[in-house]
């Protein structure tokens, strides 16, 4: 294995360690992993990877996994050298520097479709991608304008799993929904209303797409005509909404077990 020492905060070449958010990667489609779980599950997809910071124990313990990518820059270094790298504390021992996988094109995805419309929060873009991927939902449809959900933080909280699913991020949400109607996808708006159908009432088709709105605000009017059902989680009394993640988590369990 050719491994690159260094102790050089000066390097052009890490300097990407340094750019953490994620508008830092958009002109080139990179993005950056930390923590062993996620780089070794990245490992192991077709994912590209640009280089590699990590400790020497790293690359010992996992130098098979290694082997099998073709990475061009395999850059080692203590811990304390990697935290002054990337400008804070750090609390594992690897980085990876990798290439957005291509997106999937809309007519391509799966008959199950978890669709999120402006969702905000990284942690939510990542939470329901895990959940999707231990659930069998395997397509993921996103707003551009949102957090990328190869976005560090994203990823972390994935654990690595949005790489098992198929990612499309649209632009007009109505030109979306639209496209999938025609598709033959029923579209389902998780939303709390007079008219939305108990989750248990629910019927659940082949082919569906459900579609989560904004942590604070839900979906809108607008959006929700568009829809073909609203459907809501029965709560007791007093309780309105749950955590959008944990609300998908819920939702995307019974759809794929009753459908």
């Amino acid at each position: 294995m050719n491994l690159t020492e260094t102790d050089n905060l000066d390097n052009p070449s890490l300097q990407i360690y340094r750019q953490l958010r994620d508008n830092a990667f958009s002109e080139d489609n990179s993005f950056i992993a930390d923590s062993p779980k996620v780089v070794n599950m990245l490992l192991e997809t077709d994912v590209k990877v640009k280089s590699l910071l990590a400790t020497r124990e790293y690359y010992e313990e996992f130098k098979d996994l290694i082997y099998q990518k073709e990475i061009p820059s395999l850059y080692v270094a203590e811990k304390k050298v990697i935290e002054s790298i990337v400008g804070h504390k750090v609390h594992h021992n690897v980085m990876m520097h990798g290439i957005r996988p291509a997106e999937t094109p809309l007519s391509a995805l799966d008959d199950t479709i978890i669709m999120l419309d402006q969702i905000t929060s990284t942690e939510n873009i990542g939470s329901i991608a895990r959940s999707a991927a231990a659930l069998g939902v395997g397509s993921y449809l996103l707003p551009v304008q949102g957090p990328h959900p190869y976005g560090r933080r994203a990823l972390r909280v994935s654990m690595g799993h949005v790489s098992k699913l198929k990612v499309h991020r649209y632009d007009d949400i109505f030109a979306t929904l639209k496209t999938l109607k025609a598709g033959g996808y029923k579209i389902f708006a998780a939303e709390v209303t007079a008219e939305a159908t108990p989750l248990v009432k629910v019927k659940i088709p082949s082919k569906w797409a459900l579609l989560m709105g904004h942590e604070g605000k839900g979906i809108s009017p607008e959006v929700l005509s568009a829809c073909d059902e609203a459907v809501q989680i029965e709560m007791e009394p007093g309780i309105r909404s749950f955590n959008v993640g944990v609300a998908a988590a819920i939702l995307m369990y019974q759809f794929k077990n009753r459908s």
